[in-house]
């Protein structure tokens, strides 16, 4: 896949993609999926390097993929070329200029696809309407994507942003397509899950982030093409007194090496309970053993995370 950074020309003629596309969840992938294995036209997406809300001086809410992510995700969806812009860079221009200057000249589009709720041009002024009209005059064919519905209601990223942040990890998976994680390299901590025999990985989950519930779940490890249950603590570490947010991750199944400065990826499943407070060592030894048990009943019952 082709990653361009700029308005360089395309050296084909492209079916595009318009939309932020910060989830890439099952609404974003219907927009895309019109792009493909249509003959002669590149499949490609158009999209912006953060959420314009942030560029205008609003709050998009926390990220729920990071760039790389998204890059990774776009290509094993099929995407040929990726155009990731800075909102800033075009912001000012008119609908009939982002057409004309963007979709013609850069792009070479000879399709346009976007969500029922896209907006485009200096002000938002441009609506899917809008980009059909323009679209029309200039030959060019669009399609407009109706909201994907789940439960009744459509999906959007804020509506996952609400069930990650309460702890509905099972719901905003199914919105996703794919479990919520995050990247994270593995820091050095106070060792105490050495002393309490159950070893744990330290990760700071990335600060752009939307939070998950504070508390213990079943989660998923993923690194050197291997990935093992584990149980995760996000949040604070009120046993021992400390104050930072971090997330702690023990293996059950994993007799490797140290993992320190290693990269991996943490998915988290399945909220399994609220942080606590414990009387003694020996109740918090207690509990993350009845934690590993749990996490790896869970592990056999949806055999498609082992």
């Amino acid at each position: 896949m082709k990653v361009y950074e700029s308005l360089k020309e395309s050296p084909v003629a492209t079916a595009v993609a318009l939309g932020s596309f910060d989830g890439i969840h099952l609404g974003h992938q219907k927009v895309i999926a019109q792009t493909m294995d249509l003959s002669g036209l590149s499949p490609t997406v158009l999209t912006f390097a953060e959420n314009p809300l942030c560029d205008l001086g609003g709050h998009a809410g926390g990220e729920l993929i990071t760039r790389q992510q998204k890059i990774g995700i776009l290509e094993s969806l099929g995407v040929e070329q990726l155009y990731i812009l800075e909102f800033r860079d075009i912001m000012h221009f008119s609908p009939e200029e982002f057409v004309d200057e963007i979709l013609q000249k850069v792009c070479h589009a000879k399709k346009v696809c976007c969500g029922f709720n896209y907006t485009f041009g200096a002000g938002g002024r441009g609506t899917e309407k809008t980009l059909e009209i323009l679209c029309e005059k200039r030959g060019i064919e669009t399609a407009v994507v109706p909201a994907v519905l789940e439960g009744g209601e459509p999906i959007s990223s804020t509506r996952i942003r609400s069930l990650v942040s309460k702890g509905n990890m099972g719901e905003a998976a199914r919105l996703l397509g794919r479990p919520y994680g995050y990247f994270g390299t593995v820091c050095h901590g106070r060792r105490l899950g050495h002393s309490l025999g159950t070893p744990t990985l330290n990760q700071r989950v990335p600060q752009s982030f939307v939070l998950p519930r504070f508390g213990v779940y079943v989660s998923r490890v993923l690194f050197d093409g291997k990935h093992y249950c584990g149980v995760t603590n996000v949040g604070i570490k009120p046993t021992v007194g400390s104050k930072e947010v971090l997330a702690e991750t023990w293996m059950p199944l994993y007799e490797g090496p140290d993992l320190y400065g290693k990269e991996i990826r943490t998915e988290l499943l399945h909220f399994q309970r609220p942080e606590q407070k414990f009387p003694s060592i020996e109740a918090l030894k207690e509990q993350i053993r009845k934690d590993g048990k749990a996490a790896l009943e869970f592990y056999a019952r949806n055999r498609k995370f082992s």
